[in-house]
């Protein structure tokens, strides 16, 4: 795969079963049996253990095995970030939403059933956004001036409330991915089609950490940075912060694909899942010995 190829696929980014009786309130998830696309994040949101895949159309979500959407809010969901009660998302309002085009920088502490608004809605979409999974600090790239920024990386440690800039030093090529630490925002990582990038300093000064090759993701838990790039194939490696130590990460078998996103389950330490640009997704349950698919050219696997 050319490496032009793989930057351009990653610029880009059904059956409800309701009540026959009028008189009952149908579920907020509902079953899903049908393809999803343009996956723009993936998480294991609030305390439920289900993971939610951000889509075109709204929240998909994989929870014990089974398939399930939401019934409504079928928005756009750009930048999504789960966190410890909910998640975080930028993006585009769906055609069931009042919400103002774009929505800006929105949360939910339920599960998707209602949005919060932080900032920016009807300014500006967000799709390089990183938000920690318990501390809740943002790190974003803002594309263009706004009412508020103008055009580049801000740091916010009060929900929105202020903004302070990162100069993003150092950082090279067409940003991806960012990721930011979980607890401790001094730790922020970036995908650029230059390779993986890692700041200890809030985003003022980034180091190249990886070999040739584009970085497609990067994700962090509270010890260990996981990143994906792609140069022949895909490789995707575990890097420990304490002592900067790396080590190769197996994947299933990926044909010129490669993860996009990865995520990990805080409660269950060794389960993980990754979605690639081909629109595959893999469960591991033994901290990335063997996968299992469930998610196939985006059509969901039961």
């Amino acid at each position: 795969m050319k490496r032009v190829m793989l930057i351009g696929i990653l610029s880009t980014g059904l059956f409800i079963a309701g009540c026959s009786d009028s008189g009952k309130k149908q579920a907020f998830e509902v079953p899903f049996d049908g393809k999803m696309e343009h996956v723009h994040g993936i998480g294991y949101a609030g305390k439920d253990n289900g993971l939610h895949f951000a889509s075109h159309t709204g929240l998909k979500i994989y929870r014990d095995g089974e398939w399930l959407e939401t019934s409504k809010n079928h928005n756009d969901y750009m930048g999504f970030n789960a966190v410890d009660d909910g998640f975080y998302t930028s993006g585009h309002p769906g055609e069931d939403s009042d919400l103002p085009n774009p929505i800006g920088i929105q949360r939910s502490a339920d599960g998707g059933k209602s949005l919060d608004e932080i900032d920016f809605a009807g300014e500006t979409d967000f799709h390089g956004m990183a938000v920690g999974f318990s501390s809740h600090d943002i790190f974003l790239m803002n594309p263009q001036k706004n009412s508020k920024l103008d055009q580049g990386f801000y740091r916010s440690v009060d929900n929105g409330d202020t903004w302070d800039e990162a100069a993003g030093a150092g950082l090279a090529g067409e940003l991806l991915h960012l990721a930011i630490h979980p607890s401790d925002s001094n730790w922020v990582a970036a995908a650029t089609s230059n390779g993986i990038y890692l700041s200890e300093d809030a985003g003022e000064r980034f180091e190249l950490i990886s070999g040739d090759g584009t970085g497609t993701s990067v994700y962090f838990d509270e010890e260990n940075l996981y990143f994906a790039s792609f140069t022949s194939s895909p490789e995707m490696t575990k890097y420990t912060l304490s002592d900067a130590s790396k080590e190769k990460v197996e994947l299933p078998e990926l044909n010129e694909d490669g993860p996009v996103y990865i995520a990990k389950n805080p409660q269950e330490e060794k389960v993980f899942a990754i979605y690639t640009i081909k629109g595959q997704a893999f469960i591991s349950k033994d901290g990335m010995k063997s996968w299992e698919q469930i998610l196939d050219n985006g059509h969901v696997i039961n």
